[in-house]
């Protein structure tokens, strides 16, 4: 079950510097603020002392946007997209390099950093580059113009991902971009400023802040900040959309999710057991649209319970480097003591717990794939986002109690319906209140697809055609 195998050689492909300061106007500059440590999740290893930026360097920054903003937005959508297009290239050329740096700094396995985020982050590249001179057919108007100055802020679970999320789309459209990365994975967004300077992105097109919560609470408070683009907790995201109520800064919001994943009678069940096991054991469980509910139908309940233990016991946790590792590193000790917390009050409460067997080094932040049974929609980790390697086992008798049970929670970003009745994909489909239905599979992203959540998981979508109107407005 555990096999750590230290990768050394791996190690040896990026360049970790000792210290970091901010990108700022094409430049890496000092920062005014106190610096703080990166830490290695899979060792707690110090990687490098990272600047924080304070309120002179933010507004330093969001200068430097609006400045590169005239001449970036008056460009021919023909010329923007070159600049795109080449830094995909540049990704897929340092594929490697960004893969590691992804998985020393954030603590997930090598080989989805490297088959995952790292591919699908350059193909949101490509395929905005695609859009940059394409604008007037998008569907929002004959002269669509872009926002501004977009403030973005990404979480430290998809680093990479979520960077490419938030600032292809924002200068497909002719917007510059004041980018904070979490405190924890800042790494990775800084090795892009330097893919940004190869090239020859034009200086203050893209920038970045780092820090923890303060500085992005600076940053999209700003009052020189025309949009604001955030992913993360819910409890932030409300705090953001109050801080911003009132003004005319637009906003995206892509926060929590307690997904349902529902597995019918007549699914096709192996299928189905590695589409749950994706679903809440890729990246470690700390996926937004994770499907943290497993819904099981009576009848099949039994088996399929046998044998998604026995694919568990399977799973190998171990250093991330490693390729062969399936679970790697929660990412931080306050993540992984929030975990410990809910699993603990989950049997508090009366479910049953299981884990296979599984032995963990001292060192680093660790937790077990763990599944419970004997849940009901009151117990807590029913109903709040764990953010780890947690499944939750309910079960349903008719469609209908699937969708109550489903739809039972106050977020709604994604869900999974595993079926081989293509009319009850789509009656599951229409009564799902969730931004992305799955069918059949789970966790499938696509930069062509819109990808974005209802109710307390946010508003706004990214990705496709649709994720354009968050950084366009009307023409003249």
């Amino acid at each position: 079950m555990f096999d750590y195998a230290p990768a050394p050689e791996s190690r040896a492909i990026v360049d970790i510097k000792p210290s970091y300061g901010l990108f700022i106007d094409g430049e890496f500059v000092d920062g005014h603020g106190h610096s703080f440590k990166t830490i290695n999740p899979a060792t707690e290893e110090t990687l490098a002392e990272v600047a924080e930026a304070d309120e002179a360097d933010v507004d330093r920054a969001v200068k430097a946007a609006r400045r590169a903003f005239r001449g970036w937005s008056r460009m021919p959508g023909k010329e923007r997209a070159k600049y795109l297009y080449r830094i995909a290239r540049i990704i897929q050329e340092r594929s490697r390099e960004l893969a590691v740096l992804e998985s020393i700094d954030n603590g997930k396995p090598i080989k989805e950093s490297r088959d995952v985020d790292v591919p699908i982050m350059a193909a949101h590249f490509f395929y905005h580059a695609g859009w940059a001179d394409k604008l007037e057919y998008a569907g929002l108007g004959p002269n669509p113009q872009p926002l501004g100055v977009a403030a973005q802020v990404i979480p430290w679970n998809f680093p990479l991902l979520m960077l490419a999320w938030k600032i292809a789309p924002a200068l497909a459209c002719g917007n510059t971009v004041v980018l904070k990365p979490a405190e924890t994975t800042p790494l990775t967004a800084l090795l892009f400023a330097e893919i940004c300077q190869q090239a020859d992105l034009p200086p203050g097109v893209v920038n970045f802040v780092t820090g923890a919560g303060d500085t992005g609470q600076t940053l999209v408070s700003h009052p020189d900040v025309d949009k604001v683009a955030f992913t993360g907790s819910t409890a932030v995201g409300k705090a953001i959309a109050r801080s911003i109520a009132g003004t005319d800064k637009k906003a995206t919001l892509e926060l929590g999710g307690k997904a349902a994943n529902i597995v019918f009678d007549d699914a096709p069940i192996d299928q189905a057991i590695e589409g749950i096991v994706s679903g809440i054991f890729f990246n470690q469980g700390h996926v937004c649209c994770a499907g943290s509910r497993l819904l099981l139908q009576e009848s099949i309940a039994e088996e399929a319970m046998a044998k998604l233990k026995r694919r568990m016991s399977t799973l190998r946790v171990g250093d991330p480097l490693d390729k062969n590792t399936d679970i790697g590193a929660i990412n931080s000790a306050a993540q992984l003591a929030r975990i410990r917390a809910l699993a603990e009050i989950g049997e508090d409460e009366g479910a049953e717990r299981w884990s296979p067997p599984c032995e963990l080094p001292s060192s680093g932040y660790w937790f077990p794939p763990t599944v419970f049974t004997g849940v009901s929609q009151a117990h807590r980790i029913a109903r709040e986002e764990i953010f780890g390697p947690v499944l939750s086992v309910l079960t349903f008798r008719t469609p209908a109690e699937a969708v109550e049970k489903a739809n039972n929670t106050p977020y709604g970003l994604s869900a999974g319906v595993w079926t081989d009745k293509g009319s009850r994909i789509l009656f599951m489909a229409d009564k799902l209140r969730a931004g992305v239905v799955w069918a059949n599979t789970f966790n499938k992203f696509d930069p062509a697809s819109p990808f974005g959540g209802y109710k307390e998981s946010g508003y706004g979508r990214e990705g496709g055609r649709q994720g354009l109107a968050g950084y366009l407005k009307a023409g003249a």
